[in-house]
């Protein structure tokens, strides 16, 4: 390989400066001792190349994040700049179309290349990638970088690096290869192995063109016509339902055999949540929207009480994590596809990769409903018919529950809504959480779910 010019690094003052100020860095309010890069791979002939960076936190706990840098003459670069240095501009990298294009073109050549404390790989995944022409931001993001790539591949950077392979990574690739139709199918991935840290840093995929956002559909439809959406969530309770079967199909690979749930760890579930709940509830503001749910804070324990009494959980697999409609995407064929298996950024990855009941990603669909009937009031003045998110609730259940192997959930359908109901409920505290910390006008939506779910059970028509 040519050597690649000596790539001028940013002091450490300076990349405190630009990175605590990104969206994607996501400790803004923790104490910062310093900033350090451990590591830099090599991408082009030009200074350009990632950086991993070790951001260290009192009182000694630390995180790393990918950024790619590039150094250029003042001038002949403006944007993202983290410091000029002898008349060059030294700048975030990811949006630099060489930057990206050499990435790309890496992946597409399985290239490995050695670094100061290991290896950088590159990979493909099935048919090659092509030469890369037009290259686009694809959007404002909170915790990584997406770039479109002439309208027909997405390039993800995970800003944030944990140890070991990222879900997303791992998921893409078994679905990928078994054909599942309702994905963004993987095309390929990055990475780095060493001392210092074994990380996915980026995967491809390839991009829908013509899609919308289920968040955004939903709005629509309820400006436009409600019923159309109950039609459209039985179909993506059905596509659920597929995904989790496919999740639960393979016995031979560890990593996503189905096990069976035990009671050791049902029982912490609802340890944990029980310390949410004492503290979200035993200070809520004197505020009337919170009156339904005021005082019911050993109601919601009682509840949750539920989940040792249900017998069989069904069993555990890998699932998704966060999953709500700013997840999934509705084609122009009338297709649903589900977009980002990371989990939940706030988790570690050890944390993301475990296994859990395929119940546990239901809530937060179920609660977007919920958020969308609200929202479409709040944004545009259209407020969702009576009875609306009752009616694609249960559609979008028919349909999960359709599709979905039987042996990955408890037996009989009252026992599938009674774990549903603690999983739910777990949501809408956290929910309640947020929302008084930020956006305290939407308060009533988790206070609206909570109550719902304390009203005594009702037993599914058919069940005894």
């Amino acid at each position: 390989m040519t050597p690649v010019r000596e790539l001028r690094l940013p002091d450490e003052a300076a990349l405190r400066e630009f990175v605590v100020s990104q969206r994607w860095f996501g400790s803004k309010s923790r104490e910062v001792a310093h900033f350090r890069v451990l590591e830099t791979i090599p991408i082009t002939e030009q200074p350009l190349g990632i950086a991993v960076l070790e951001v260290e936190f009192l009182p000694g706990t630390h995180e790393l994040y990918q950024l790619p840098i590039g150094a250029r003459p003042e001038g002949e670069w403006t944007e993202s700049i983290i410091c000029t240095n002898e008349g060059m501009a030294i700048y975030d990298a990811m949006i630099d179309p060489e930057m990206v294009r050499r990435l790309v073109a890496l992946i597409g050549e399985g290239a490995d290349i050695e670094t100061g404390a290991g290896v950088a790989e590159f990979r493909g995944v099935g048919e090659g990638l092509g030469e890369v022409g037009a290259v686009r931001p694809m959007g404002a993001e909170q915790s990584n970088s997406s770039l479109v790539l002439d309208e027909r591949l997405v390039l993800k950077a995970y800003r944030r690096l944990g140890a070991g392979p990222n879900p997303e990574l791992e998921i893409l690739r078994f679905l990928t290869e078994r054909n599942f139709p309702h994905i963004a199918a993987l095309r390929g991935w990055y990475g780095h192995s060493g001392r210092l840290i074994d990380a996915t840093l980026g995967i491809v995929q390839e991009f829908l063109s013509g899609a919308t956002d289920g968040w955004d559909l939903a709005l629509a439809d309820l400006q436009e016509d409600p019923g159309r959406f109950v039609a459209r969530a039985r179909a993506l309770g059905e596509v659920t339902g597929r995904l989790h079967t496919a999740l639960g199909s393979e016995n031979a690979d560890p990593a996503f055999a189905p096990e069976e749930t035990s009671a050791e760890s049902l029982g912490l579930l609802t340890a944990t949540v029980d310390e949410e709940i004492e503290q979200v509830f035993l200070d809520l503001p004197e505020r009337a929207e919170l009156d339904p749910i005021r005082g019911r804070g050993e109601e919601v324990r009682e509840k949750l009480r539920l989940l040792t009494q249900v017998g069989s959980a069904g069993r555990v697999i890998r699932h998704l994590g966060d999953y709500h409609l700013g997840q999934v995407m509705h084609t122009a064929d009338g297709d649903w596809v589900v977009l980002d298996f990371e989990g939940e950024p706030a988790r570690t990855l050890v944390e993301r990769r475990r296994k859990r009941s395929p119940q546990r990603d239901l809530p937060g669909m179920l609660r977007s409903f919920a958020y969308a009937a609200v929202a479409s009031e709040l944004l545009h003045g259209a407020a969702a018919p009576v009875g609306w998110e009752e009616e694609v609730r249960r559609a979008y259940l028919d349909g999960y529950l359709a599709e979905t192997d039987q042996s990955l959930l408890p037996p009989g359908r009252a026992a599938i809504e009674r774990l549903l109901a603690v999983f739910e409920l777990e949501k809408a505290v956290y929910e309640l959480r947020y929302e008084l910390d930020n956006r305290p006008d939407w308060v009533k939506i988790p206070v609206t779910g909570i109550a719902r779910l304390l009203e005594p059970e009702q037993t599914p028509e058919g069940e005894q």
